[in-house]
């Protein structure tokens, strides 16, 4: 099988001298096949940044799996099926993330409607109540016994000397404030 020649040592010697643990081969190596694995990233992902991340990720691997290198094998094969599981990964991870944010606005839509009956996982749970600890003392009081103990805006007035138009506003005012909340924190995940 023929190699190519880069610097006076062939591809199988570089990825050997990597196996090793060859920094000054493994930055050749690097140099030589940086902009074609970034072009085949760049094709796979469309997008430059993108790209640009998977594409360390790819060397870091590289060097990281180092001692399981086979110079027998064509590297650049090895490097676009390891751009390929990267690029599938990250996709796939990306697709959970967004499921898992969608479910979590759903969670906080039926907000609306009356009190959690839904089972959300912890993480979610843990976001959902952030976004409740944001809000002013009176507001998160109010959200609090009505969303979460269920108690009706007569309940609430009575319990707290307020008007149900009040306490009206306090929910619509804090599901409003929650909501934001949760999508800055799904374009943060994102």
């Amino acid at each position: 099988m023929p190699r190519v020649n880069l610097n006076y040592c062939t591809e199988a010697e570089l990825v050997e001298k990597i196996a090793s643990g060859d920094e000054r081969a493994f930055e050749q190596l690097y140099r030589i096949y940086n902009p074609k694995v970034y072009y085949y990233l760049r094709k796979l992902t469309k997008d430059n940044d993108l790209a640009e991340e998977l594409l360390q990720q790819v060397f870091m691997k590289v060097w990281e799996k180092r001692s399981m290198l086979n110079a027998e094998k064509l590297f650049m094969c090895y490097l676009y099926r390891m751009s390929e599981n990267l690029v599938t990964d990250f996709y796939r991870k990306s697709r959970r993330d967004k499921k898992a944010m969608e479910a979590l606005l759903l969670v906080a839509s039926e907000l609306i409607a009356g009190p959690i009956e839904t089972i959300i996982s912890k993480e979610d749970d843990g976001l959902l109540q952030q976004a409740i600890n944001k809000l002013p003392p009176q507001r998160m009081k109010i959200f609090v016994l009505c969303k979460f103990e269920g108690k009706s805006y007569e309940e609430v007035s009575a319990l707290l000397g307020i008007s149900t138009s009040t306490i009206s506003d306090h929910i619509v005012k804090a599901t409003k404030s929650i909501k934001t909340s949760l999508r800055a924190s799904m374009k943060v995940a994102g």
